[in-house]
């Protein structure tokens, strides 16, 4: 065994398992959560808000463009 072999064998028991890894029980459980939210429809009402705000920010910025004339 060389020396880089003992001291990455050394490194590797000071650095316990936390279970996090990207195939950790944990990490899975994660991506399918966020796969089933990425799924999830927008509410009608935040459609609509969104589209009340869009609204408001052009007619806000309509006087202003046309008042440098």
């Amino acid at each position: 065994m060389t020396k880089d072999n003992i001291v990455n064998q050394q490194r590797m028991r000071l650095q316990p398992d936390d279970g996090l890894g990207p195939t950790s029980d944990i990490g899975s459980r994660l991506r399918a959560l966020y796969g089933a939210v990425q799924e999830e429809g927008v509410p009608d009402q935040l459609l609509d808000l969104l589209e009340k705000l869009d609204n408001a920010e052009q007619a806000q910025t309509k006087p202003n463009s046309q008042g440098g004339e």
